[in-house]
């Protein structure tokens, strides 16, 4: 049993310094490491962040009929040009004899209270042309004109006094009064009564006007037809969502109506996207954007910044503001409306600098420092003055130039 152990302990042994011998020889055999390195270089650095949004128009108009039925007849399609005013549908009216009869009877109505009202104008006249509405106020003044000279002459005799005259001059100043403002508020009975006759002409032309819209489409004295359906700006045909056929309702202030066509000016287009809440306080107005279109490879677009939403909207638990900025127009290339896009804010640019990658700097005590190889496999620490970074390449102010070669710090 003994002999047994120590022939296992002799053969652990044996096998160990083995081992170990081989260890150390393939240590001794073993390569020196080299260390990369790479040369600053010239280059421009932008610091950006990222906007994600899209491609729109900046008018778009949503075409909607003044009366219900039924489209008859479209005369675009989508990706037309129309001009303001050119007819886009014909829509085919289907009124109901419940609206048909309450339009007849606000003629009837209309036109009674016009009779009415060109009666009572009449007879205002003819009271005004015999002077009926004035003549007691006339009778009044001249009766006490008449009285005044009277006790005019019998105070000039001293045989009344003077404060008794003075009652009788009052009362004929009263009555001139009263006699003038009759003979105004005459005149004016018939001014208001004209007023009112020609109010109750244009009631009964409305009234006829509305059922001739709802029998016809079109009004006698309207230049354009009711049941036309016209473009109301100059642009682009985007969609028609109907076809004909298609029932649609007339826009009131009740109901949004039904939608024919809508039309934008493709001419003036904007982006409209998100940034996260932690980028929005380095933006300001005006500040350039380059655009990435996912559908047009290699291509960048420029605009400019206009608008920053002052409120932001949570989602998916952060916090985005919205944000628009104008696209310079662009006459090689159509860019439709909907496109997805990725919109690079410039923040800050810096031309024709020198920089190294920033992985190759190391900080101590709140300096930068990188290693500037000396000889073969050594390298000396050199403090260096950092400027702007666009989160690869770091701008170099001081301490080193494109001469040097930069140690590669290997990341971990």
């Amino acid at each position: 049993m003994n002999k047994g152990c120590l022939i296992g302990v002799g053969a652990f042994l044996l096998i160990a310094t083995v081992g170990l011998g081989i260890y150390f020889y393939n240590q001794s055999k073993k390569t020196p490491e080299n260390f990369d390195t790479e040369k600053p270089i010239v280059m421009d650095i932008i610091k950006k962040t990222v906007a994600t949004g899209a491609v729109k128009p900046r008018l778009e108009v949503l075409i909607k009929p003044q009366v219900s039925g039924i489209v008859e007849e479209l005369y675009v399609e989508a990706g037309n040009m129309i001009k303001k005013g050119q007819p886009i549908a014909k829509i085919k009216l289907i009124p109901s004899e419940m609206n048909v009869n309450s339009a007849q009877s606000s003629v009837e109505l209309s036109r009674i209270r016009l009779q009415d009202a060109q009666r009572e104008l009449q007879r205002q006249r003819d009271v005004s042309k015999r002077s009926l509405d004035v003549e007691g106020a006339r009778v009044n003044y001249e009766n006490a004109k008449r009285e005044e000279e009277r006790q005019r002459n019998l105070f000039d005799e001293g045989v009344i006094s003077e404060q008794e005259y003075n009652r009788f001059k009052v009362d004929l100043n009263l009555r001139k009064a009263e006699f003038e403002n009759s003979q105004i508020v005459s005149g004016n009975s018939i001014k208001q009564l004209q007023t009112n006759v020609s109010i109750a002409q244009q009631e009964l032309q409305a009234a006829v006007n509305n059922l001739q819209l709802l029998r016809e489409g079109a009004s006698r004295n309207s230049k354009q037809v009711a049941n036309i359906v016209v473009s109301t700006i100059d642009g682009m045909v985007l969609d028609v969502p109907v076809k004909e056929g298609t029932s649609v309702i007339e826009r009131n202030n009740f109901n949004e109506g039904t939608s024919i066509a809508i039309v934008a000016d493709m001419n003036s287009l904007i982006f409209e996207g998100k940034v996260d809440e932690a980028d929005v306080g380095k933006l300001r107005e005006g500040m350039p954007l380059e655009l990435t279109i996912g559908a047009i490879e290699d291509k960048k677009f420029d605009a400019a910044l206009e608008y920053i939403a002052p409120k932001g909207e949570t989602e998916e638990g952060t916090v985005k503001f919205q944000v628009r900025a104008a696209i310079k127009p662009n006459k090689e290339i159509f860019l439709r409306a909907g496109y997805s896009a990725n919109a690079d804010i410039i923040l800050d640019r810096r031309k024709g600098v020198v920089a190294i990658k920033e992985r190759d700097v190391t900080f101590e005590k709140e300096k930068a420092f990188i290693e500037v190889k000396t000889g073969d496999r050594q390298f000396e620490k050199k403090a260096v003055k950092l400027g702007l970074s666009d989160g690869i390449q770091v701008e170099v102010l001081s301490g080193v130039d494109t001469t040097m070669q930069v140690r590669v710090m290997k990341q971990s």
